[in-house]
């Protein structure tokens, strides 16, 4: 009988716009269920109780705080990067979740329902240097399913988050194959 210590699952950071949801507590339950039967931990960014004696911006670099330490804590970064509040852009807070793990050199996962490149679901009009959006700005067409920035740093999975935790799955038992939809 080995006395060698039990290793402890993969921890999972899961970012994303589900925090808006009004039922966000529970689906944040569902998720770190659907972690843990894939053999991870998840992290959820309302896990940690926000003190009631905190006024708005107190309220908000505490919940910040505690988001930034589950990241470094987390040894992965799970993205829900679906459109949000408009089509083509990720939510704003889930964008720099992504870039921090990234400059913390964590493995980051993301999932998109979103079906199409990014020139393809953004509302634009051509012009002689490329597509423009109704605000007169270029959209980026490189073919990829989200800006540039997070489609490079991030393993994007074409389908929710069990789809994503399922392909995660193989990789961490099988690091050597390429994952679904690379």
């Amino acid at each position: 009988m080995s006395n060698a210590p039990v290793p402890r699952p993969p921890r999972v950071y899961l970012a994303g716009f589900d925090v808006f949801r009004l039922d966000a507590r529970a689906f944040g339950d569902r998720l770190r269920a659907i972690c843990a039967e894939y053999g991870f931990e998840g992290v959820y960014p309302l896990d940690a109780e926000v003190p009631d004696d905190l006024d708005g911006p107190h309220k908000a670099a505490w919940i910040y705080r505690a988001n930034v330490d589950a990241i470094r804590s987390a040894d992965i970064v799970m993205a829900n990067v679906d459109d949000f509040r408009g089509p083509g852009e990720p939510d704003s807070g889930t964008a720099f979740e992504i870039g921090f793990a990234a400059a913390l050199g964590k493995k980051i996962w993301a999932y998109t329902t979103d079906a199409g490149t990014l020139i393809d679901r953004v509302p634009s009009q051509p012009s002689p240097q490329g597509r423009t959006c109704a605000r007169g700005f270029l959209v980026e067409d490189f073919g990829l399913q989200k800006n540039l920035m997070i489609a490079c740093s991030a393993r994007i999975i074409r389908g929710d988050a069990r789809a994503c935790l399922a392909v995660m799955a193989q990789d961490r038992d099988n690091p050597d194959a390429m994952p679904a939809g690379q």
